[in-house]
């Protein structure tokens, strides 16, 4: 290829790249369209509301009653469910500390009291006996109940499930 064929291959790249930037300026100049002031429309009879940082709204997050949900829970269920929590915690008299420390006995136990288990500060200043409303509201989300616990697992969302669950432990003594 010589340098006139060069030439003329710059040339036609350049002519297409002039021509494209030339035309948006003209349809900018046509189709000027204004931005408005405030982004978004503003929608009649609809009150505003504060958000978080994140822009998720916050809400009082009110468990369901224990109790009456330990009424109908099925311990089979809880026992299955359980499984989550057997990479961290075993479920035998005597059970070895593994992640986190065994669940015999838990229901009724002061909390942090294994003498084998290093918890966390504020598992340990929690101090309250794990009674099946703790546990609810412990198992529901572990970090927003005792905030700085070294618990990571991210909780029991279904009423019923966690029911299940803390009947379960009921049953491990």
């Amino acid at each position: 290829m010589d340098s006139f064929e060069f030439n003329k291959i710059a040339a036609a790249v350049l002519i297409v790249a002039l021509l494209i930037i030339g035309l948006n300026q003209i349809a900018d100049s046509i189709y000027h369209v204004k931005k408005p002031e405030t982004p978004g429309y503003k929608i009649e009879g609809v009150t505003e509301t504060k958000t978080s940082a994140k822009g998720e709204e916050k809400k009082e997050e009110k468990l369901a009653d224990i109790k009456v949900l330990l009424a109908t829970a099925n311990v089979a269920a809880g026992e299955n469910t359980f499984k989550k929590c057997a990479a961290c915690h075993t479920n035998v008299s005597g059970g070895a500390v593994k992640i986190g420390p065994p669940m015999w006995g838990i229901v009724g136990k002061k909390s942090a009291s294994h003498p084998d288990f290093k918890y966390s500060s504020a598992l340990a200043a929690h101090g309250k006996p794990w009674s099946v409303e703790e546990l609810n509201a412990f198992l529901y989300k572990p970090a927003d109940y005792i905030k700085g616990t070294k618990m990571a697992f991210a909780g029991i969302a279904k009423d019923e499930e966690r029911a299940s669950l803390i009947a379960y432990l009921s049953t491990l003594k």
